[in-house]
Order: structure tokens, then sequence, then C-alpha cells
């Protein structure tokens, strides 16, 4: 099965666009579709929906001619290789049905049912009625509001920057964004209409309060006007005034005396929202608890600098001649919210506690390796302001084909799955083995750059042949598999194993 490197170096000039051209021109599938199932990681469930008869094999591909890049991605040959390639190794039967059984992917959030556990996190995503509601729609099983403030928020222009990949898709992104720009009774309004209009999704009502009395009076209206339960920001990095976001989630104090303040003012779970500009999150957990937090959501952004103009010597996003520290999210911070999600998971005292994971989440992977950690429900943003909120489609199957090919009955029996796999420190890590790399020469195309790292980055142990095919030291080899990372191909996998003498 091709990775997902590959598959988006396939397509690396498709653009998912809305309405495709690729399909009107079609009439026999769905190439966009299915190519934004390959984007997101889900070729299996994008297999189970090509249609038999072949409808590619003797195409003039008119999806290539249409394309707003004419000729420049392989839609056909993408989707001959769903047909002839990934078909033949699905593993459960009728996947289509499996991957859309309803009950696989119930769970719940504090005992409050969810139709599965994808919710939109508190941020521009989920800032309107209408937002909400075509999310709703959609498929997302709730959101988590934007955070509602009793103070008046007048945002910067512009307020986005990003980290860029090689065809334009945004690895890292940053914001300078606050609280939400609606006052406190027109959002308790829209909580109303959503609660009204959709009884059956789920309203995690963010707030930020500026002493005691205010975050208690804003738990008990959102409790009143009908969310389900309260998510306290401790973690935003963006305020201007001293005293709130990340600077309360920094110190644990502060933290269980708000958390109890909010907890005053409702009896609906209350989930602390942390922020990771620290070195460990159990402390502020632990107080969370403490004051009566009943789940922890976390991580929020990172607190960041990108891209500083060579010219004007200002970080982005450049605001009239200055900029400010932002918060960071994307895929590139998927490793860090990992971390303190295991953190989380693997610590006795918070045992019982719902913790919602988010940060880089992108496709049912990424998702799914929240849930092994110990996240029982994971949180969007990022990924939907790239690509909307359609993606939610991908997130489910994908996640509930997984699912059945394992044999889960319940997406609730995988939480935690990976947490006994990791430790804090590498002392219990097995050190007496070389894992070789692999050499598959049928792939290879002769580049040298398994050569040139292992040279200068590594240990000397691969040369090219006259063919230009790498050959490797064995007695130089420390199995470090940088050369399976910089492969472009993925020519090189791990291949044997040898005791060290």
């Amino acid at each position: 099965m091709l990775e997902r490197s590959i598959q988006r170096a396939d397509m690396i000039r498709c653009v998912l666009c809305r309405e495709a051209p690729c399909t009107q021109a079609c009439g026999k599938t769905d190439p966009a579709g299915l190519l934004c199932s390959l984007w997101f990681d889900n070729e299996k469930t994008a297999a189970a929906r090509y249609p038999a008869g072949d409808p590619c094999k003797d195409c003039g591909a008119p999806c290539e001619a249409a394309c707003v890049r004419p000729h420049e991605v392989p839609i056909r040959a993408l989707l001959l290789w769903l047909q002839e390639e990934v078909q033949p190794s699905l593993e459960v039967s009728s996947p289509l049905e499996k991957c859309t059984d309803p009950d696989i992917l119930r769970t719940d959030l504090c005992g409050i049912p969810l139709e599965n556990p994808f919710l939109l996190s508190s941020s521009v995503v989920s800032s309107t009625y209408d937002m909400c509601a075509r999310a709703f729609e959609a498929g997302w099983a709730g959101a988590a509001f934007k955070t509602i403030c009793s103070f008046e928020i007048h945002e910067a222009s512009p307020r986005f920057s990003a980290i860029t990949g090689d065809n334009g898709s945004i690895i890292g992104f940053k914001n300078i964004e606050q609280l939400s720009d609606h006052s406190v009774a027109e959002n308790m309004e829209i909580f109303r209409r959503l609660k009204t209009d959709y009884p059956e999704k789920f309203i995690l009502a963010s707030i930020m309060g500026q002493d005691e009395a205010e975050w208690e009076e804003l738990a008990r209206l959102c409790d009143e006007n009908g969310a389900d339960a309260v998510e306290l920001n401790f973690s935003c990095p963006n305020m201007k005034d001293e005293g709130l976001g990340s600077d309360i989630g920094q110190v644990p104090e502060l933290v269980e005396l708000f958390t109890s303040a909010a907890r005053r003012g409702t009896k609906k779970p209350v989930l602390a929202k942390l922020t990771p500009n620290v070195a460990v999150m159990s402390p502020a957990a632990e107080a969370a608890l403490r004051g009566g937090a009943d789940g922890i959501a976390a991580i929020n952004t990172i607190k960041s600098i990108t891209s500083v103009n060579p010219h004007t010597y200002v970080s982005a996003p450049a605001v009239r001649g200055m900029s400010a520290v932002g918060g960071y999210s994307g895929s590139a911070v998927r490793p860090i919210a990992l971390r303190f999600i295991a953190e989380l998971g693997q610590n006795p005292v918070l045992a019982g506690m719902h913790l919602s994971g988010m940060g880089g989440i992108e496709t049912w992977k990424d998702a799914l390796e929240f849930l092994l950690l110990g996240a029982g429900t994971v949180q969007v943003t990022t990924a939907v302001m790239q690509y909307g909120y359609r993606i939610i489609d991908d997130l489910k199957t994908g996640l509930a084909l997984y699912l059945a090919e394992k044999g889960f009955k319940n997406v609730r029996d995988i939480v935690g799955l990976g947490l006994d796999s990791v430790s804090s420190t590498t002392d219990v890590l097995e050190r007496d083995t070389i894992l070789f790399p692999k050499f598959h020469h049928d792939r290879c195309i002769g580049c040298g750059r398994c050569e040139i790292s292992c040279a200068d980055g590594g240990h000397q142990a691969i040369r090219l042949s006259e063919e230009r095919r790498p050959m490797l030291d064995g007695s130089k080899c420390v199995g470090c598999h940088l050369c399976v990372l910089v492969c472009p191909q993925r020519a090189i996998t791990p291949g044997r194993k040898r005791i060290r003498r």
C-alpha cells in the first residue's frame, strides 16, 4: 500500500476543487471525491466506492482535460490504481457498509452521547450559527464554540500566516486572532437556536472570564441557554491583557481557582483547555481536577513567530509594520500535542477524566493517534480552515473502516491502547539489535539522496554502484534509518535485523 506521502506526491498538483470540473466532465464516477479521499489517507473507502465495470480502463480521461490544471494531475492513473491495487487488498467484505455503520463510531463526552468523536475546536470555524449548522449538516458530532467573553474584541488585519509545503498546503499555521466578537447575549441566542434546530448535536461552550464572578456567570449562562458542556479557555496565547488565556494555564493555582468558580455556575460537564506553553501539563490538569473539572482539552496553539520579511524585517503577519507572537497550529504541532496527550493519559491522578485531544489533526489516521494515546474525542480547526467541513466524510469513513478491519466493535475500544508503549525516557529501549535498511532497486531512480544523507548526516554506510544503485556496508551501518526517510521514491524500507556483537 502506498504511503500518504507518495499518494500526495502523485496528486501534488491537485487543488481539491469546489464543484470540481473533473467530476463534471466524467459522468461515470466522482474523480474529485476519490482524489479527496486519497489526499486524506482514505484510499480503502475510495477503492470501495470505485464503480464496477472498469470505467477508466479505456477512457480518454476527459477529467484530466477539464482539470483547472489541465493534464497536470494523473487522475486516470490514480483511479486505476484504486481498482487494480487497493480493491484486492480490502480486508473486510462490504467495506462501504462497515464504514457507514453508525454504531461503530458512537461514543460520549462525560456521559453525553456523541454520534462520532469528531468536534470542531473553539475557533473561527465555529463562530456563528450558520457555520455550526453547516458543519452539523456535514456530519460533525458537535462544536466547541468560539470563546465567549464579556470584553470587547477588536481584531487585527491581517491575522494569519503559514508555513507551506511544496504544493502550497499548510504545514504550520499562525494566528493572532482573539475571542468571539459577538456579545454574550448574541452568543446565547446562537446556542438556543442551535439546540432547537440540532438537538442531537453537542455544543461545547468555550468561555473566558476576567475574575471568579465572571467565570461563574458565563458558565451559568451557557448552561441555561443550551450548552451541553463548558470548556474553560486557560490557554489562548493571543490576549492583549495580562492575566488571561495562557497566563492562567501556566499557573496551577489560577487554574484551580477559576475552575472552581465555573463549577459553581453549572452542573454540566466542565473541561479545562490547557496551554502547551509549559514544560509539563500535569500540574495544571491536576489543579483543574481539584477545581471540579470533568475533563481536559489539549492542546491549544503554541506561541510562535513565523517568517521574518528580509526587506522590512517584520515577522508575519505584519500589521502596519508590526507583528506579535501568536498561536501556532497545523500538522507541524501534532507530535507536540501527542506528547501532552500521552502525559495526561498516563497520569494516574487523572484516571477517569475525559481527554479531548487536538493539534494538527487532518486525517483519520491523525485522529487515531490521539485516540490510541488516551483521547476520547478529538477537535479540529486548521484542517477545516484549509479544506472545509467536507473533511468529516473521510475522517468518519476512514476511522470506521479501520475499526472494522481490526475487529473492534466501537471506537471506545481503542482509547488508550498505545499508552503502554510510550516512555518519557529512552532508557527502556532495546539496544542489542540493528535493523538494516532494505533497498528496492525496482523503485530506485538512482538519485543518490540516500548516499548524500548517509555520508553527511549519518555513518558513511551507503555508496552508489556503477549502475547508480545503493549498496550497503553493513560494517558501518548503525540502522538509524535516515536513508529510509529521505528517499523520494520510498524505495528503502526496514529490512533484516542483526544482533550486535
